[in-house]
This record gives structure tokens, sequence and C-alpha cells, in this order.
């Protein structure tokens, strides 16, 4: 007998009342804030904030200041559309920044109360991820430069122009991982480069064949100045097969240019340096197995002076997330995912067991502290608020908002606060799963009821906001969310996490469908119109679902992954393949159709709309286009929406309106949701 547990999380965010339902319209008008920065001074902090022009298909950004005492926000920023990447000079008297007003992305600064704007690059290649240094001297930046032309200006412009001016645009590859994500690998070469602060004298930091850093989803930089201005630490891939490879490690360059050294040698990937206050250590993220990129990743401590490295948090069965030293170099801060929550841990540079610092019903991040090391300056983030910045002092209690930005917007829509449930899977392993009530929730109504699977497949659902797949707007909708966390999921323990690999379409789909089992008995659900939804793994589990399962009224299925024999030789990270199938379809053909969708297309039945970015190179347009095609030969009612201009994520905002319009009037079809 399945068991299910409910616990109300609603902790005074923003309850239920008398509003408007929340929906993708409300959610393209709030502001998007990130990057917060503390001044050196420790005054105030500097963010940027992303804002959506729906007619221009735009999503411009700009720079705010606002006290750490607390006061209203001021914007700083007004010309160009693209303002990022905020950087305090020493003295917190001016803020450098990225800017496009000029035409081109370059470095520009201004005076701390936005005043006196002026630029400070006009590099070809333009720039990008700026660093100051300590001593504010140097900035070190990112640019994508022709290796054979590094930090040469006039070499870059002639070799842009002549490649924008050729009417050849063919493309010849002699090596692997051609193309990532949404773009086609050019001749060109994501490096580091340091400018001096008035802007003369661009030297390369990072020259040769390799991106260095390498490609990154986000997070914290794989790059970093070390406090006395003289060297710079970063990442680099130099395996000659970067598709199969996952190896990254740390090397140091001076920031004056000059020979590069390396100074990890894990098997695994080596990222995110960060040196300590003081010079003699540095932190960062490690995993130790190869072509694994969802490991365990550990909290690792080098000491500069011996070169000797050691694994802080080997007895944490959770994955390190963004790190900070305190203030004195004696600890370390980091963030853990646990159980759909990102809390903050502390643990002594010297080792020993690490200690929850802030837990509860959110996510944190972008934590940073005074130079007394008396106030904490972070983001919080919940699966019903989006970001905002906070202020909490060593004395304990509360954290204080400084950001508001967002209540005139929210003051009329209901956010519903999410659920926890948890079900016994097949073979009795607990399952997690997040519920998000429709508004003006009545327990005496059945609603119809939408599953939506998460990507990865070492992923997770949380207490955390999304403008891609945002519960509050499907129950804005009228549908009972729920969101399971099954076995592959991130935040459960390791164990828990690496229970997916060859194994796709096993332990997970019990795990799913325990939790539908356990909703369909609330007496709230409505069994007879449940729809299902994921995209990437997700989008695998739906058409996984398609031919296992006559549960649901609709599915759709967004770049998902359909037929594991093509997949496995048309995606770029072929290192994820070869983990998560132990080889390619020559080496395991039986596990390969084993957990292949594309052989249960006799059991089809369920309506399913199939959606698809063309710039989709992680999971290949040409998936999508096999599963409808498969839908409509089985005479499955289908609908297939492509997207010409996105890639793995839809991102343009008038491609988001029409993604959600078309995805609820599709589910809407078939459950008939009021």
């Amino acid at each position: 007998m399945r068991r299910i547990v409910l616990v109300l999380l609603c902790a005074g965010v923003i309850c239920v009342g008398q509003k408007q339902p929340f929906t993708v319209d409300t959610m393209l008008k709030l502001a998007r804030i990130s990057e917060p920065l503390l001044s050196p001074d420790g005054t105030q902090v500097v963010f940027t904030v992303q804002k959506v022009d729906l007619d221009k298909n735009t999503k411009p950004s700009q720079i705010y200041v606002t006290p750490v005492l607390g006061s209203s926000p001021r914007q700083l920023s007004t010309a160009g559309d693209t303002n990022q990447r905020p950087r305090w000079s020493p003295d917190s008297k001016q803020i450098f920044f990225i800017s496009n007003r000029d035409g081109s992305s370059q470095i520009w600064v201004m005076n701390a109360d936005g005043s006196s704007a002026r630029q400070v690059t006009k590099f070809a290649a333009e720039a990008d991820g700026i660093l100051l240094s300590p001593d504010g001297k140097k900035i070190v930046f990112l640019s994508n430069v022709y290796p054979d032309c590094g930090a040469d200006d006039a070499c870059n412009r002639r070799k842009i122009d002549e490649e924008s001016k050729n009417k050849l645009k063919a493309r010849i590859y002699t090596t692997l991982l051609f193309r990532h994500w949404n773009q086609w690998q050019g001749a060109r070469r994501r490096h580091l480069m340091v400018v001096n602060a008035d802007g003369s004298d661009i030297k390369e930091l990072t020259p040769g064949p390799n991106d260095a850093p390498p490609f990154s989803l986000g997070g914290q930089d794989d790059y970093a100045i070390s406090p006395d201005s003289n060297e710079v630490a970063f990442a680099m891939n130099v395996d000659p097969d970067p598709a199969t490879s996952t190896n990254s490690d740390i090397y140091v360059v001076p920031i004056a240019g000059g020979d590069v050294k390396k100074i990890t040698t894990g098997p695994g990937a080596d990222n995110t340096p960060l040196y300590s206050p003081d010079g003699k250590f540095l932190a960062f993220r490690s995993q130790a197995r190869a072509g694994y990129e969802s490991d365990r990743w550990r909290l690792m401590e080098l000491d500069r002076a011996t070169g000797r490295a050691v694994s802080l948090t080997e007895n944490l069965d959770r994955s390190v997330g963004s790190v900070t030293w305190s203030p004195d170099s004696t600890r370390l801060f980091f963030t853990v995912e646990d159980r759909g929550r990102t809390g903050l841990q502390m643990i002594q540079a010297s080792g020993g067991g690490s200690r929850n610092i802030v837990a509860g019903a959110s996510t944190l991040d972008d934590v940073q502290f005074t130079s007394d090391g008396r106030t904490m300056i972070y983001t919080e983030v919940s699966g019903s608020h989006p970001t905002e910045i906070y202020r909490a002092t060593s004395s304990g209690g509360a954290g204080v908002p400084l950001t508001h930005l967002n209540e005139a917007v929210l003051a009329n829509a209901t956010l519903t606060p999410l659920e926890e449930m948890y079900a016994d899977s097949s073979d009795k392993t607990r399952v997690h799963a997040f519920i998000v009530r429709p508004p003006d929730f009545s327990p005496t109504k059945k609603y119809p009821v939408l599953f939506l699977i998460h990507g990865g497949p070492q992923g997770s659902w949380g207490e955390d906001w999304t403008y891609r797949w945002n519960a509050q707007v499907f129950a804005g909708a009228g549908y009972l969310v729920v969101m399971p966390n099954p076995r592959g999921s991130t935040g459960y323990g390791q164990r828990y996490t690496e229970e997916i690999s060859g194994d796709w379409g096993g332990k997970a789909f019990d795990d799913i469908m325990a939790v539908v089992d356990s909703v369909a008995a609330l007496p709230y659900a409505d069994p007879a119109r449940m729809a299902a939804a994921g995209g990437s793994y997700g989008g695998y589990m739906i058409d996984w679902m398609l031919g296992h399962t006559d549960r649901f009224k609709a599915f759709v299925s967004h770049d998902g992954v359909f037929d594991l024999r093509s997949m496995a030789t048309e995606t770029e990270e072929l290192w994820f393949v070869l983990w998560e199938f132990k080889g390619m379809p020559w080496d395991n053909p039986e596990l390969y159709s084993k957990w292949s969708p594309s052989y249960f297309v006799k059991d089809f039945k369920t309506p399913t709309l199939v959606i698809h970015g063309e710039q989709d190179y992680r999971v290949p347009v040409g998936q999508g286009i096999q599963l409808f095609t498969a839908l409509k030969l089985q005479k499955v009612p289908a609908k297939l929406l492509l997207f010409p201009d996105e890639g793995h994520w839809v991102l343009k905002p008038q491609n988001t309106v029409l993604w959600y319009s078309q995805f609820l009037d599709w589910i809407g079809q078939w459950t008939k949701a009021q």
C-alpha cells in the first residue's frame, strides 16, 4: 500500500487570496534580478535587472544599486539594451560593466551614482565576463578571438570582416564537438584577455586552440584573480577529443601574461577556482570520475605553497554548489541542494565537519560578506516568489529584503505555496514530489492534474523559480500541478542520482507512476483528467510513457529523446551518452534498444504535442520530427510546434507566449480544464 504525506510550506511568502490567477502575461512583467555584488566598503549592492520588452521581442538589462542598510534601489544605466556584469573599483567609487550601447559588447565604466559613463575598450572581438583586479589596475575579460590573432585587434577585425563578407558558408570539420548546444564551432575561441583599467595594452592570457575557460551553463566563474593582483587561475580542458571528455583542470598564469602552469591533476572536472582573501589557498570544485558530468561535486582546497590539494567535503553526500570564503580566510561557505531546497553550509578551512548556516523552504545563492564578516548579502528565491536580494547579520534573525522590484506586479496575482508529498515506489523507495494547487482551491472540487517531468535526467524540481516551466502559470490555468523527483534526481544523495544511469525507463518510470497513483487517490484530484509534460530527459520520459501507460489524456514532449540510437550519434556531448548507456550503440546495442521509446511505437495512443527547437544540438530536432511522424502514422492525435530560432530552451519573449499558449491549449483540449 503506497503512502502519501502532504506538508504545507506556506511561510508567509504570498498566500492565496482574492486575486487574479498568475498568467504568462504577468510572468513576463517581472523584473529578473541577477549578478548582485557588494561594494568593497560594504555600503551598497550593485546588480543587474532584466525586463521583457514583448513588442520588440527582447529582454533588455540595466544596472541598479541599492544601499545595504535599506532604501529604494536606483537604476544607474539607461543607454543600450544590454548592461550587465557590474564590478566595483577597489575604492567603491566606480563601477565597471559590459554594455552594447556603442553597437558591440565592450567594457564601460561609470561613477557609483551612474554619472560620467565612458567606454574603456573598443576591441573587435568584443568583451564579456569582466573581473577587476583587487588593486584596480587590470581588467580580466572574456573574448572570442581567432587563435592566430590573439590580442591583435587589427588581425581580429580583418578576419571578422572577411568572414562576414565571404559568400561561401560551407563548414568543414575534422574533429568532433563541431557544434555545441545551439552554435556551430567556428574559427574563433573563447580566451581570457587582460587590459589596463584605462583601456590600454590588451594582452591574451590563454592562447592556443582550446576554449579557456571552457563552455559553462552559468553559475560561478571558471576564472579568478589572486588577492595580490599578480595571477589568474582558470579552468581549461586540453583533451584532444573534448566531445568525450569532462577532464577540465585548474591552471594559473601571470596577470601580465606568460607561461601557463597546470596545478590540478584529477581525472574528472575541476572548475570554479576561488582564492582565499590571504592568497594562501585556492578553493575549487572537483568531480572524481572521468566522463561523468553528474558526479558529486566536492569542495577542494589547494595549498598554493605546497601544491597539495585536499577534499573538504568527502563525507558529505551532496554536491557543492557556489562557494565563498570568509573575509579572514578561515572558513568556506557553500550552497548545497537538499530535497528541493538549496541552503548554506560552512566548513573550517582547516577541515572537519560542515554545518548548516541557513536552511529552510527556499533557495539561496550569491553569498557575500562585508569585510568585517558581520553582514551577509545573498539572493533568495522560491517556487512561489522570484529572486530578490537580502541582507542578514551575524547576530542572527531573519534576512531583510533589500529589493522589492516585483511587489506591484505580484500584488494582484495569486502565487500558490509549494506543498510536499512522498510516495512509495514499487521497490519501497520513498519518492519526493512537490504540488502546486490552483488559485482559490477548494477541497470539495476535483481538478485536472498536470505532471511535470524534469530534465537532466540528473536534475530536480524544488523551491526555485523558472520562466520556462513555471508551475504557477500552469496552476493559474486551473491545474493541480505535480512535480516528482524520481531516481536520477539531485539533492537526495549520490546513489539516488546514479540509479538512473543505464536504466532510463526503469526505476524512474516506476517512481513517477507511484506518485501518479498517490495523487490520483487524492479527493480533489481527477484521475480521469490527467496530463503529463516534460523537456529534454523529461521529454524522453513522455516518449517512454507513450508506449508504457494509458493513464493520461494528453502529453507534451519538448526537445525529448525519441530514438536512442540516432540520438547517440547526433548529439555533441558524447561523454553523456557514453556514460549513461555504457558505450555507443555498436558497443551496447541491447541497452539502447531496451530503453529507446522508438521501439514501442505500436503501443502509442495518447494525444501528444511535440515541441522542438531547430537550433537544439543537445537533443537534435530530428528526435522531435521522428516522434511526430511515428504518432501520425499510428493515427494518434498529434501536433508539431517547431521554433527555428530556439535551441534546447525557448528564450525569446514572443516564443515564450506562444509556447505557453500552445501547451495550455493542447492539454486543455483533452482534459477540458475549467
